[in-house]
């Protein structure tokens, strides 16, 4: 059996650093999260001596780069990692390397050194706030970098010429045992009605895939002398922006408006289809994605599902999902509602896995850049350097 695995690979503009990773989306499984491990190479003639450190950092912005009001950056470190590379602290071939290390040192040669990073069990998830389409500059998210740099120190000032970067992302797939179904019912009296209106709402599961339709079976029983002029169902995005402000957005990404009728002693039985999609609310502004902004290979922000003890305060953004049931009631002196809330999740489902004794990989080698990617245009932070001043990462 032979699958392809493509590398991705950086060459910053000086060509004195290079850095190459087997994949940019690294699984957050709430217990732990897979290390990042890549290679860099290096070309001792155009280092003259310097020294190559490669960073991970994650950073949460509330605002673009260019936004700083009064010295203050609309921009938090929330974490920062440093290692020296070259000249390497230990002996190459005697660490312990993963097997997409393994297969890239022997092929790129005696230039290659490995890096490994493992994150801490409190960052959050990649996500990020869509901005509107005339919108410019970086927006609302939580983002993590690799940063491979060649400098004399690793407190020097680093030059864009030197330094190559690569935006990450960190997942979140679904948990493979499953909630209990949600399902919720109430009942409502009104004025000058003897006998109330009941209403039962419920999913068929907890968990959604993303693209899976969401089926929602309502069930109303009429016995008021009020009439149901209209059941209208939602999706909603509720993202709740803790790091620094502690603001709801919440979004419906799916809606249908029935017009389903229920008379006075009459009841209802039926099964409603929603699907909340990226591709029918790309210009919305505000919705939550899954890490980078306008690429095709993102999609509406994933649930956040939060290890036991750690601070919500520090996550970034939580997102979570609901759907709403409306039920419109006419009335003489105008309607009301009667509305019903399901939570649920919207995540991946967690992708297949072959035992590695059973795979013979080919590496095929592709630039980190999504532009690749169905023609989109490359963004500013995917080229070799991103916007703002050049600076030294700091150890923390």
């Amino acid at each position: 059996m032979t699958s392809k695995n493509v590398v991705f690979k950086k060459i910053c503009k000086d060509k004195s650093v290079g850095v190459y990773m087997g994949k940019r989306d690294f699984v957050d499984r709430v217990d732990s999260v897979e290390p990042v491990d890549g290679v860099v190479i290096v070309d001792p003639e155009a280092l003259q001596g310097r020294k190559v450190f490669v960073t991970l950092s994650c950073i949460f912005r509330y605002g673009r780069d260019d936004m700083d009001v009064m010295g203050i950056a609309f921009r938090r470190e929330l974490y920062l990692s440093t290692r020296q590379v070259y000249p390497p602290l230990q002996d190459r071939d005697r660490s312990i390397h993963t097997r997409i290390q393994a297969k890239l040192l022997r092929k790129l040669g005696d230039n290659a050194f490995p890096f490994f990073f493992e994150f801490p069990n409190n960052l959050p998830c990649s996500v990020a706030l869509q901005p509107a389409p005339h919108d410019v500059g970086k927006q609302c998210a939580v983002e993590f970098e690799i940063c491979a740099f060649s400098a004399e120190s690793q407190d020097a000032k680093v030059h864009k010429r030197s330094s190559v970067k690569l935006m990450l992302r960190k997942v979140q797939y679904a948990p493979e045992s499953e909630g209990t179904a949600p399902s919720v019912e109430t009942t409502r009296d009104f004025v000058m009605s003897d006998k109330p209106l009941h209403v039962q709402a419920s999913l068929d599961k907890e968990v959604y895939y993303h693209g899976e339709p969401i089926k929602v079976q309502v069930s109303v029983t009429n016995s008021s002398s009020k009439n149901v002029k209209n059941v209208i169902l939602s999706v909603d995005q509720i993202s709740n922006v803790v790091l620094y402000s502690n603001d709801n957005y919440i979004k419906s990404v799916d809606i249908e408006e029935t017009g389903d009728s229920v008379t006075s002693g009459a009841t209802l039985q039926k099964v409603y289809k929603l699907l909340p999609l990226l591709a029918n609310n790309r210009e919305r502004r505000g919705i939550a994605l899954d890490g980078k902004l306008k690429h095709e290979d993102t999609n509406l922000a994933s649930s956040s599902i939060v290890r036991d003890g750690v601070l919500k305060e520090v996550l970034g953004i939580m997102v979570s999902y609901r759907v709403m049931v409306k039920l419109i009631i006419g009335g003489m002196m105008g309607s009301s509602e009667v509305g019903l809330e399901l939570p649920f999740k919207l995540m991946h489902p967690k992708p297949d896995t072959v035992r590695e004794s059973e795979v013979e990989e080919e590496l095929v080698f592709q630039e980190f850049k999504r532009s690749y990617l169905k023609g989109m245009v490359d963004d500013e932070e995917e080229g070799n350097v991103s916007g703002g001043d050049d600076r030294a990462p700091k150890e923390k």
